[in-house]
């Protein structure tokens, strides 16, 4: 018994399954692609995000982020005085845990607007991550069709 042969793949993945430009908001982005995006639009100000890209974002940055906390706890030891001691694992911990803010700080920031942006709100509503779960809010918004307007097409 023989199987069809399949066809050679002749595109790159993402043109072939239909991922959107960079400029476009990715609309169902799987984990993957939302995590490539974020890094690719790495300080991309204008333009849209659509929720998925956003949650899946924040899902792997927290993971990252418990990851890097549990590391750090494990780096701490107890005297016999009941003092706590930081030890090699913990400074190591909280070096990585620095890198990664700073690392993604801005274009967290980014994917915020980006994200409102989808919402048809202003970017400068990102100001408003001081008061807890404003942005929160901001983000589970649908997309509006008039967001459009904040989009830049490029070649």
């Amino acid at each position: 018994m023989s199987y069809p042969q399949q066809p050679q793949q002749t595109q790159p993945y993402g043109a072939q399954a239909g991922e959107p430009p960079l400029w476009a908001p990715y609309y169902g982005a799987p984990i993957g692609a939302a995590v490539q995006r974020f890094f690719k639009k790495y300080t991309a100000f204008s333009g849209r995000a659509s929720r998925s890209e956003y949650w899946w974002w924040t899902l792997v940055n927290a993971i990252v982020l418990i990851v890097l906390n549990i590391l750090m706890t494990t780096g701490i030891s107890v005297d016999s005085d009941g003092v706590p001691a930081l030890g090699p694992v913990y400074v190591i911990g909280l070096i990585l845990a620095i890198v990664w803010g700073l690392a993604t700080l801005i274009p967290g920031i980014a994917l915020v607007v980006r994200r409102l942006h989808d919402a048809n709100l202003s970017g400068w509503l990102a100001f408003l991550i001081v008061i807890p779960f404003a942005v929160l809010v901001f983000a589970l918004l649908p997309s509006n069709p008039a967001g459009q307007r904040f989009d830049q097409p490029t070649a």
